[in-house]
């Protein structure tokens, strides 16, 4: 019989300061480390060095186009590297992009800890899609700041974007054409497709 592996758990603290000495970011779920960029090996996760080309490369352009329609704006645009605290569900994530308007606000006084976002743009990659569409996305309702959640396929034109209503209630517009651009009501802003995918190379089939 094989004895029970039991799970550690950690401090936010302690969690932190594994952080700044770790060779892959890590996100904070209730405890628990989990890799960032992971994937399934035989049952055990297990940690990647990054995003593929063309996760990479919309990342990118995402945070290019954002730049460029908040240009005027109080406003400010992250990518990765910016980790957002969910205090209610005790979980700290790194979306692929994220925006803030106004004053930040930070976690604890952590400067590398944000709290407030407006808008969180995930790309999904086969391995984290469901997770990020529902588990993440259920994680991400809990910030009272937030106002758009934007998810885009990396290997086709596909962006969904859920708006909030009310409490309770997202409204979900989907773009699948080159020619459309992409709304973002929260910051009063839109982003062509085509600029979403510029440069993107799809997999012929």
């Amino acid at each position: 019989m094989n004895p029970v592996t039991q799970k550690k758990y950690y401090t936010y603290e302690e969690y932190l300061a594994l952080e700044e000495k770790a060779e892959y970011k890590s996100e904070y779920h209730d405890g628990e480390i989990v890799p960032l960029f992971r994937e399934i090996v035989d049952g055990e996760v297990v940690a990647m060095a990054g995003g593929s080309p063309n996760h990479n490369q919309i990342s990118a352009n995402v945070i290019t186009g954002l730049n460029i329609a908040l240009d005027e704006k109080d406003c400010i645009v992250y990518t990765s590297d910016m980790k957002i605290r969910v205090e209610k569900a005790k979980r700290s994530f790194y979306p692929d992009a994220s925006v803030f308007c106004g004053e930040l606000e930070y976690f604890n006084e952590n400067e590398n800890t944000l709290t407030n976002p407006l808008l969180i743009i995930e790309v999904l990659s086969p391995s984290t899609a469901e997770y990020d569409r529902r588990g993440k996305f259920f994680y991400y309702r809990q910030l009272e700041s937030l106002k758009e959640y934007v998810l885009i396929e990396k290997d086709e034109p596909y962006v969904d974007v859920f708006t909030f209503h009310e409490p309770g209630k997202w409204l979900l517009e989907t773009y699948t054409e080159f020619s459309q651009n992409v709304k973002l009501n929260s910051i009063n802003a839109a982003i062509p497709m085509s600029r979403i995918y510029k440069k993107v190379k799809f997999k012929k089939t």
